[in-house]
């Protein structure tokens, strides 16, 4: 079982009611086990909502909201209910794929803090929370894969 960032399966949960559909991650989704999630919703954060990004290791909206324990929350949970959900469905978690750059999702690169489209080395809480868990993480960037 893959988990997938659900905004790239076409779900409208990104910070701004949209979602980021990528074609290849839609096809791939078609043809293996996988289970669609949001950990920022998981977390109790609303769509839409403000902006967020990860600066000091903490998770700030662009209002200047500290939403940080509402993104591990949603992180911790979000990895929980896709364990389970492998169990239960007695299938390994082989990996994710997980929209780049998102506080959440983001894996290598995430923006800096200041909401100027700046790049630095770092995961997404996600992300950092699958990786601990040791299921390997990949990007819409990284793709496509069969």
């Amino acid at each position: 079982m893959y988990i997938i960032s659900g905004c790239l399966l076409g779900v409208n949960c990104k910070y701004n009611g949209g979602n980021n559909r990528c074609d290849w991650v839609c096809d791939f989704a078609s043809k293996h086990s996988h289970l669609a999630v949001c950990p920022e919703t998981a977390g109790g954060l609303l769509v839409p909502r403000s902006p967020a990004e990860i600066k000091d290791g903490r998770v700030i909206t662009k209002d200047g909201e500290d939403v940080t324990a509402q993104f591990e929350r949603g992180a911790i949970n979000t990895f929980n209910v896709a364990a389970t959900e492998a169990v239960l469905r007695e299938e390994p978690l082989e990996g994710a794929i997980l929209k780049s750059r998102s506080p959440s999702c983001g894996c290598g690169k995430i923006y800096d803090g200041t909401f100027t489209g700046t790049l630095v080395d770092g995961d997404g809480i996600f992300a950092a929370e699958v990786k601990r868990n040791c299921v390997k993480v990949m990007t819409e960037e990284d793709g496509p894969i069969e």
